[in-house]
């Protein structure tokens, strides 16, 4: 029995899960690690504990593994924009890593926006100029952070921090510094229509090409793991990168330009498939590499995404019970706002990193609004499930527009998808079905998937298609009258624009 494990370095833990053939998982394992707030709106991780959590899931996914399995490969997906450095020498980090919901670069976005920096930018990358990405915050980590540039550090958001460390972790053992396009297209250092990192961004953000990973196909091998890896030891390949927002849409088989899908995650990120041509930029999303595979003639096939990213949503149940403290487990949001009928007018804005698609308003900030001396703790429960919906439909009107093409159906995923209420909201809200997949880890299993793919697992994209099975569907309830999901949509709005630009006020 081969399996494949893929390592998912999230924002808030690390998950290591097996997939059999099948797509299945037969063995997982999940840690934590540290969150550190040093100033309000900045927001750290250490990179060290970062790895020392994929050594304690790896080896125990391992050791849980049924008899006879072996490891056919390791794919690897992760929080993408979330900036590492390291000494090659020592494998160290220099600082810890800048996550990608810091605000710390907002200014200096300004400053590149006035003047002028902004239609190279967007042409080149697809991206916005904003403190989301990765080059402003490598730029921070150079000129303010007490980090000063040489040959010997290194570049990489966490995925190429992970194939660093096992396939080596010093220069002097053969460790591979290496990304793959949907994590490279992440930074606002790549050209996403050349593939290659672009010298004119790397000089307007003062970054020393040298730093930088080399970018290969995301299904391909990329190096062996080395013996102290902990549960695998040496020779495993390390097969597979995709950035996790990516590897979900692999993952749920949109392989159809048009297909579209949603994750529920500490943020949430919607991503259509645009096809092999790169689209033009287009006002309030991002265009980003979904992935790039061999074309069988020695070559490489992009496939390009439009994305709206949407910085806060499961953080907000995060909020509800380690800020506020009326819940005491995430478990409980569902059936505490399924409770009453309605919010009762409350509306939460979860701005708490500003807001992303369709806003890009880094000055944005959490607001609650329409609370009454009636209010209780299920209206906020409420509340917070329905920005999830709301925010969600503002970006897939936004595609819509962009496309030309009216969305058919939705695919979801991520911890929240298990919501029954969000799911009829969200259909409600968007007028389409909604369809959850028997198998929720579809960022984990988009991982695996392409490194499979490249060791033989998998003999192409119509076998993971037939892997995909449907859960669970849900219909639009008020298919005959819009008028309620547009209320709560107009006033959605309102709430918006008090939220926007408070920070800047």
């Amino acid at each position: 029995m081969s399996v494949v494990i893929a390592l998912d370095a999230g924002t808030t833990g690390v998950r290591a899960i097996a997939f059999d053939r099948g797509g299945h998982a037969v063995a997982s394992s999940y840690r934590e690690f540290t969150q550190h707030f040093p100033r309000p709106g900045w927001v750290e991780h250490d990179a060290d504990e970062i790895w020392a959590a994929i050594e304690v899931v790896l080896a125990e996914v391992v050791t849980a593994l049924p008899a006879g399995a072996e490891v056919a490969a390791i794919g690897i997906t992760d929080q993408r924009e979330t900036t590492v450095v390291w000494d090659r020498r020592t494998g160290e980090p220099v600082h810890r890593a800048i996550v990608w919901q810091d605000r710390r670069t907002a200014a200096f976005c300004d400053q590149l926006q006035a003047a002028g920096h902004l239609p190279m930018v967007r042409e080149r990358t697809g991206l916005v100029l904003d403190p989301y990405f990765s080059g402003t915050k490598l730029r921070w980590i150079l000129t303010e952070g007490g980090v000063t540039p040489a040959d010997h550090l290194a570049f990489g958001t966490v995925d190429s921090w992970l194939v660093w460390k096992l396939t080596g972790g010093t220069a002097d053992a053969g460790a591979v510094h290496a990304t793959d396009p949907s994590n490279a297209s992440r930074t606002l250092l790549f050209d996403i229509r050349r593939g290659a990192w672009d010298p004119d961004l790397c000089a307007l953000l003062d970054v020393p090409m040298g730093m930088l990973p080399e970018v290969r196909p995301s299904s391909g091998r990329f190096g062996v793991t080395h013996a102290g890896v902990p549960g695998v030891g040496a020779g495993v390949p390390v097969s597979g990168i995709a950035g996790d927002q990516q590897a979900a849409l692999f993952g749920q088989a949109c392989f159809a330009p048009g297909m579209t899908k949603n994750t529920y995650g500490t943020g949430s990120f919607v991503l259509m498939n645009v096809g092999a041509t790169c689209p033009p930029p287009t006002e309030g999303l991002l265009t980003t590499v979904a992935w790039a595979l061999p074309d069988g003639a020695g070559g490489t096939t992009t496939t390009y995404a439009l994305e709206g990213a949407i910085f806060v949503t499961g953080a907000a149940i995060q909020w509800l019970r380690d800020g506020l403290g009326i819940i005491a487990d995430a478990a409980e949001t569902g059936p505490l706002a399924a409770s009453i009928p309605d919010s009762d007018g409350v509306v939460l804005v979860p701005a708490f990193a500003g807001l992303g698609s369709p806003w890009w308003d880094p000055y944005a900030r959490g607001t609650l609004l329409g609370i009454t001396r009636g209010t209780t703790r299920a209206h906020l429960a409420r509340a917070t499930v329905e920005a999830m919906a709301l925010q969600t439909r503002d970006v897939v009107e936004a595609m819509a527009a962009a496309s030309g093409t009216r969305l058919a159906a939705l695919r979801v995923d991520g911890g929240a998808s298990v919501m029954p209420l969000l799911l009829q909201l969200q259909a409600d809200q968007l007028g389409v079905p909604v369809a959850r997949p028997q198998v929720q880890e579809t960022t984990a299993l988009g991982a695996a998937y392409l490194a499979g793919l490249a060791e033989g697992v998998w003999s192409s994209l119509d076998e993971i298609t037939a892997n995909w099975v449907l859960d669970t569907e849900v219909a639009p309830a008020n298919d005959e009258d819009r008028g309620p999901a547009d209320a709560a949509f107009d006033r959605w709005h309102r709430a918006v624009e008090r939220a926007r630009g408070w920070a800047d006020a």
